[in-house]
This record gives C-alpha cells, sequence and structure tokens, in this order.
C-alpha cells in the first residue's frame, strides 16, 4: 500500500513553466525518499521564479539577445561648423588688444651699418712699389673724395714719393762696371672716380660681425719724374709725366665714422730716362740730354694703406628696413 502511494503521489507532480524567450532546463527532482526513512514524505514544491535564474557559475547574468546597437549616424557637417563657430565665439569674447602695423615694421634684409651717400671721405695713405728691384719709391698721400651715391665717388689725390736704392742696384753696378738708368718719382696728382660694386660681411671667431666692400679706382692725373744722373758731375732734369691710373681696394668699417682701406694701384705713364751715351762732347747740358732722352712705357704698381675718416659722422636712413 506504501508503495502505491508513493507512486499515485509522483505522477500527481505539475512541471515548471518555461522561460518565454530561453526556456531554462527545469532540473530533476530527487525521488522521494521512502516512509519511515526519517525524512519528511510529500511532495516537492519549487517556486517558479527560481526556475528562470540561471545557475550559478554559468558566466554572464546578461542575455545577449536582449542587447541592442544603435546603428551609426551619418555626419552632419553643418552641425559641426555650428559647434565650432561657438567655440570660436568663446575665444573672440575676449578683448583683443591691436597694434598698428606699417611697412617699416616688416623686416626683410638687415640694414647697411654705414652709408656713404653725401659724405666727404679724408683719407691719408703711405704705400710702396711692388714692381720694381732697383729702386723703390714709398708714397705718403692723401685724398679727398665726395660719395654721390652710396656707390660712386669722385675725388682728388697727392702723393709724395721718397726713394731708396735696393741690393740689385749695386750688384749691376759692380758686376757690369756700370750704373744702371733709372729715375725717381717726386710727385704726383690725379682725378680720381670709385665704383663700389661689392658689399659684404664676415665673422671674427663666430663672435663680431666686420663689414667691407671693394670698390674699382680709375683716374687721371699728372706727375713728374727726375733722372738719377749715372755720373755725378752731369745735372738731372725732371719729366712732366700724365699719369692716368687703376686700382681696386677693399675697405673695412670700424665705426660710423672711421674706415680702413687697403688696395692695390698701377700708375701708368711714358717717362725719359737719361741717354746712354751722354758725355762731356756729347749732351753735356741738361736741356741738350732731355732733347735726347730715351723713352719707355712704365707701370708703376704700388701698395697702399690708409685710414679714412668721414663727415658728417653720422648718417641718417632714408628707405624702409
Amino acid at each position: 500500500m506504501a508503495g502505491s502511494a508513493l507512486a499515485q503521489s509522483k505522477g500527481k507532480r505539475t512541471p515548471a513553466k518555461a522561460p518565454a524567450k530561453a526556456p531554462a532546463k527545469t532540473p530533476t527532482p530527487a525521488p522521494a525518499p521512502a516512509k519511515g526513512s526519517g525524512d519528511d514524505g510529500g511532495e516537492i514544491e519549487m517556486n517558479p521564479d527560481d526556475a528562470k535564474k540561471p545557475a550559478a557559475g554559468s558566466g554572464s547574468d546578461v542575455n545577449p539577445d536582449e542587447i541592442e546597437i544603435e546603428p551609426d549616424k551619418p555626419g552632419d557637417l553643418k552641425t559641426d561648423l555650428n559647434i565650432a563657430d561657438q567655440n570660436t565665439g568663446v575665444v573672440k569674447a575676449a578683448p583683443i588688444k591691436k597694434t598698428p602695423l606699417s611697412w617699416q615694421d616688416i623686416v626683410v634684409v638687415v640694414r647697411k651699418p654705414f652709408l656713404k651717400s653725401r659724405r666727404t671721405e679724408i683719407s691719408p695713405f703711405v704705400g710702396t712699389t711692388m714692381n720694381d728691384n732697383m729702386i723703390r719709391h714709398y708714397t705718403l698721400g692723401g685724398e679727398l673724395a665726395y660719395y654721390l651715391t652710396d656707390v660712386l665717388a669722385v675725388g682728388v689725390e697727392g702723393v709724395y714719393y721718397v726713394h731708396s736704392f735696393q741690393e740689385p742696384f749695386d750688384l749691376v753696378a759692380r758686376q757690369a762696371r756700370r750704373l744702371p738708368t733709372i729715375n725717381e718719382y717726386n710727385w704726383s696728382g690725379a682725378l680720381n672716380f670709385h665704383y663700389v660694386p661689392v658689399y659684404g660681411k664676415f665673422a671674427i671667431l663666430d663672435h663680431s660681425l666686420v663689414t667691407w666692400e671693394s670698390f674699382f679706382t680709375a683716374g687721371i692725373g699728372a706727375g713728374q719724374s727726375e733722372i738719377i744722373p749715372r755720373d755725378t758731375k752731369f745735372e738731372s732734369f725732371t719729366n712732366l709725366l700724365i699719369m692716368p691710373n687703376v686700382g681696386a681696394s677693399m675697405r673695412f668699417f670700424i665705426s660710423k665714422w672711421l674706415t680702413i682701406s687697403l688696395g692695390i694701384r698701377d700708375y701708368i705713364f711714358f717717362d725719359h730716362f737719361e741717354p746712354l751715351n751722354r758725355s762731356d762732347t756729347m749732351f753735356k747740358s741738361p736741356e741738350d740730354a732731355k732733347a735726347h732722352a730715351d723713352g719707355s712705357l712704365i707701370n708703376n704698381v704700388m701698395f697702399q694703406i690708409g685710414v679714412s675718416f668721414w663727415i658728417p659722422k653720422t648718417f641718417e636712413y632714408t628707405t624702409f628696413r
């Protein structure tokens, strides 16, 4: 009887309801213990909500079928621009300080530190002969130049000469038993024109900048030469010379009113020398010797170095930077 009662009670159990979308697996209830085993008999009741809960350790509690992903919306350019304008308006809300500008505030090339236009240059200089091995001339001279523009000038110069004999002069006299025929120069003057095509600067030990320029000189002038008689009992005579000159020089700027220049100048002229056959019976007088003098084209190349003083001492820039 007891066994049939248990069987009947088993058959009366109602199975748990499954979920609507994903039915969970209903665990099979354990068989009821037999009567008299010490446990309470009867039916086992289950809460329907417990059946819907997933078992422990089964993973995430989120059901993937219930997650909805919104599709990407196409970009709206007008909206983005409106947002950018709003941000820009916030930046421009602060007061802006305006500074007036002009062409003088635009620096394209660094200005020249020295201007020569409409200024006068007073330049004393010294020089020495470079291409005569018989006689050497030392010069002391000066030039007064006026710069019409920053690159073009006109000036006048005067030079005084002092000579000294070189060693070959004595060697020739001893070997040939005859003194060489040479002339000395007394003075010269010229009207010169200067043109400045090159301007630059360089650094000294990467600390100081030195500004320099190169200029060419051409001029026309006059000078005087005098023969040195081979025999001291004869009188000398002088020659008036037409002396064009050409040269190239470099100038270094020390301050706004002081410069240093060095260069080479070639004085070209046709000179007359003492006749080779001058004696007591021939060309004894200076006039007669000069009338029969031998002529030759001379290039008197001089190396010159000088210091220049500029008037006025200061200058003003007349163009934009």
